[in-house]
């Protein structure tokens, strides 16, 4: 399966539409078991092509009744251009304050056919108590071109931007474009220090920064579904410091060689619904970050990227505490991992109650890995300190990898090993590229736990029991 399989899966429509409500809380399948998170900083038996019909999940947002009153705004009627040239920021953002300050309900149109450039900008929440906003978008938004089109004092890390909104249901057939292309050349991106790491000259890139494509802060109670994200400079998504959000049916598309341009990435988000969507990318395909719990993945399929990654975790010696993941019935092909959980050597906190359940994979490098010495230098010394990974479970885990790196590879921290790490149902061969030629066996270091069935390969270097702590735990859990 290629790139251009998602660009034939993707929607044949261009339309796009943002519906706000909130006097109809989303609800989740979840309840809230944490009270202190915040931190700084189907079976499948063959592969689908496409992600199979959603699961039961929480109910869909309504729409506007007939006979509710209904004020239209076009963002047309507000100064927008939509030539694919103008700058449509300030018809944008007058268009959503003055339908924000309605009190009945609303929908915002920006018509079919047109093609607007909108500058980073935030959009300000909440609109008023029981307002139904629904923003209808049949054209495509883009990104200015590249750094040298942003404007010099706009901010540079963030393009879309959605601070303090509740009750919100983002939905369409259409496309954002982040037009990352110019942003990826930059000489400080992380494909260049690679490259000057081949040539023995490996030193750290200088800070870079890129804008997210579409960021939601501080905000709850969110539906997004069913449009497309293409080329975001650095993240598609980001959710910071968000509840009660159900992610569907998105098609996110940027090269596999993209840098920083993850699918999806949380971080201080909880009670977290992500299913039934295309992913291809050049990083992560989703990234749970620190203070992030009751996050339920499911029904993804992720290409060419970085796989499903938990982290990275304690960078700068932080603390991070995540819990109960479920990650299921996912498709990853082609990608550098599979299912990862990251750290930093140096950090404190705790991973558990994680479970990868059900995912095929094919033709992947790191099916599963565990990698307590996460380090992006290279040149990272080692520390005494570690998060803390515990009661995480790997179970129908099948399909083929690179015979370059071991099926699993549990690495774990020196000082505060794993424990009660759970393996069932695993079956993991050479891809018929590869044959069995140079075939390695799993790796395990400082991991402690149990292979519940049959495991192909054997991972007998998984030690039972429980460990000896190097360090006192007690003060750095979660």
């Amino acid at each position: 399966m290629k790139s251009s399989l998602f660009h034939l899966l993707a929607f044949a429509s261009i339309s796009f539409f943002v519906v706000f409500f909130s006097t109809f809380p989303v609800t989740t399948h979840f309840s809230i078991t944490h009270s202190n998170h915040l931190q700084v900083v189907s079976h499948i038996s063959l592969p689908p092509e496409i992600p199979p019909t959603d699961p039961p999940s929480p109910s869909p947002s309504p729409s506007p009744s007939p006979y509710e009153p209904t004020a239209v705004f076009s963002v047309l009627s507000y100064g927008a251009v939509g030539d694919g040239e103008a700058d449509d920021t300030s018809a944008f953002k007058m268009a959503w304050d003055i339908a924000c300050s309605q009190t009945q309900s609303v929908i915002l149109v920006a018509p079919a056919g047109y093609r607007f450039i909108v500058h980073s900008t935030i959009f300000t929440g909440p609109c008023q108590t029981g307002l139904i906003f629904q923003v209808k978008i049949d054209g495509t938004i883009m990104a200015p071109d590249g750094p040298r089109s942003w404007p010099k004092y706009s901010d540079k890390r963030q393009w879309l931007v959605f601070y303090n909104v509740t009750g919100m249901t983002m939905q369409g057939d259409g496309v954002v474009d982040g037009r990352g292309h110019k942003w990826w050349e930059l000489p400080c991106k992380p494909q260049k220090f690679h490259f000057q790491a081949i040539h023995g000259t490996k030193v750290a890139p200088p800070p870079c920064d890129s804008p997210v494509a579409i960021r939601f802060f501080m905000s709850s109670n969110l539906t997004v579904q069913g449009f497309k994200v293409h080329n975001s400079p650095q993240f598609h998504f980001r959710f910071d410091q968000c509840r009660n959000v159900v992610v569907r049916k998105l098609d996110i598309n940027s090269p596999a060689l993209s840098p920083n341009t993850d699918g999806i990435h949380i971080e201080n988000t909880n009670n977290f619904i992500l299913q039934s969507s295309l992913i291809s990318n050049g990083d992560d395909c989703v990234s749970i970050g620190a203070g992030s719990y009751n996050v339920h993945i499911q029904n993804i399929t992720c290409s060419s990227g970085h796989g499903i990654s938990i982290g990275s975790l304690g960078s700068r010696n932080s603390k991070a505490c995540v819990s109960n993941i479920t990650v299921s019935d996912c498709f990853i092909h082609q990608s550098q991992n599979g299912v990862r959980i990251k750290t930093w050597q140096g950090g404190y906190g705790s991973v558990s109650q994680v479970k990868f359940h059900n995912i095929w994979m094919e033709g992947v490098r790191n099916p599963v890995i565990i990698d307590q010495y996460y380090c992006l230098s290279g040149n990272c010394s080692n520390q005494t300190s570690g998060v803390y990974i515990h009661d995480v479970s790997y179970s129908k885990i099948r399909g083929t990898y690179d015979v370059r790196s071991p099926p699993m590879h549990l690495a774990c921290s020196d000082s505060v090993p794993c424990r009660d790490l759970k393996l069932s149902d695993i079956v993991l061969v050479p891809g018929a590229a590869d044959g069995r030629v140079g075939e390695k066996n799993p790796f395990c270091w400082n991991a402690y736990g149990a292979n519940q069935t049959l495991i192909v390969p054997p991972v007998s270097c998984l030690m039972g029991g429980s460990p000896d702590l190097i360090m006192d735990l007690k003060d750095d859990l979660c």
